[in-house]
């Protein structure tokens, strides 16, 4: 299904994105990190998640982030029927819609999947889909290293990172790994010219 991959402006800039969240395990320490370096990121949020956490969502639009949908829980939408793929992305908006008070403009789904049901809603819903070009595949149990370095290979201008600060629906005790790969993206950025920003910014409304 067709989705916003990259971010085409022609800027020296790449999108910094978080999915899974918001979560005690990591998302503060992610924010820490992205405050050291000045760095404004999306983070897809988790309906049942921001049941559990709203505070720290409301603390990461406090410090400048944009925050998105990642839907109600996080099931795989080529597992579900079409009332089930409906009520899972309705269910996302009205936890995100309490939570923060305005409704979410992006939509990224679990595992990067839709199925035709779930794809029409989205669009019904007035999201825009994303999916992302590059990740640490901070899912596994892999060190803050070895996620700098994965992400590294693909961040070029119009980039768009995934990472996880939550280790919930993901094979790992924790994403603090995530949170300390964080400076050593930056680093490379920086060396690179190239600006880390909230996919918004790189992508602003038509």
């Amino acid at each position: 299904m067709p989705a916003l991959e990259r971010v085409g402006d022609g800027e020296a800039r790449a999108v910094l994105t978080f999915d899974d969240g918001p979560d005690q395990d990591a998302t503060v320490a992610v924010l820490d990190a992205l405050d050291r370096f000045g760095i404004t990121a999306t983070f897809f949020l988790v309906g049942e998640q921001l049941l559990r956490n709203h505070a720290i969502a409301r603390e990461a639009a406090a410090r400048g982030h944009e925050l998105a949908l990642h839907g109600f829980g996080h099931p795989s939408h080529d597992t579900l029927s079409p009332p089930e793929s409906r009520d899972e992305i309705a269910r996302g908006v009205g936890a995100f819609e309490a939570a923060t008070g305005r409704p979410p403009r992006f939509y990224r789904p679990p595992y990067g999947r839709f199925n035709e049901w779930s794809y029409k809603a989205c669009h019904e819903l007035g999201l825009q889909p994303v999916y992302w070009s590059a990740w640490g595949s901070d899912w596994e149990d892999i060190t803050p290293e070895r996620i700098a370095e994965l992400v590294g290979r693909d961040l070029v201008p119009g980039a768009i990172v995934v990472l996880h600060d939550s280790p919930r629906y993901a094979n790992r005790p924790s994403a603090v790994a995530t949170a300390e790969a964080i400076p050593v993206i930056a680093e490379q950025a920086a060396r690179d010219e190239l600006q880390l920003v909230a996919l918004g910014q790189a992508h602003p409304p038509a």
